[in-house]
């Protein structure tokens, strides 16, 4: 087994210690939600990111099926952003939401940074860092959104 198939593995059992960590079995139902719809949005905008050529994943999961990180797309980072949103700082003013958001963008991208410069995992074409911060802010923004509309959770301002 080479060294990138490894890191997916590891990739996934960390993400599986992450959340068991930081999902209460009270929360599981929560967790789902911003799960499933995650998986939504990261699956179809992933596919599109690989059929317009911006990225390219040499080394991946089904690679016979998708051209697409399978293993990012539909675990990793749906599994993230249920971790995100059941710990959103919802009490915190604006700029503390703001860092949230900022610090969860941040570590996700400088991680991407890391696997594009040093794996076969994952190669930039036509795409650049803060595209992947943006994109992640955009993302997790749908996403808490849509949780609270599902949720129906009172903002207080």
């Amino acid at each position: 087994m080479n060294r990138n198939y490894i890191l997916i593995v590891i990739g996934c059992i960390v993400t599986i210690g992450l959340l068991v960590k930081f999902i209460p079995k009270n929360k599981i139902r929560e967790a789902s939600v911003a799960f499933s719809f995650k998986q939504f949005l990261a699956w179809i905008l992933g596919l599109i990111v690989v059929q317009f050529k911006l990225i390219e994943y040499p080394v991946r999961l089904f690679s016979y099926a998708t051209k697409s990180n399978f293993t990012f797309e539909y675990f990793v980072y749906p599994s993230l952003s249920a971790i995100f949103n059941i710990h959103y700082p919802k009490k915190k003013s604006a700029f503390g939401q703001f860092m949230y958001y900022f610090y969860f963008c941040t570590t996700m991208t400088a991680i991407e940074i890391f696997v594009e410069k040093n794996t076969d995992l994952l190669k930039y074409i036509h795409w650049t860092w803060y595209i992947t911060w943006s994109s992640l802010f955009i993302t997790f923004y749908c996403t808490r959104k849509y949780y609270e509309w599902f949720f129906k959770l009172k903002q207080n301002n």
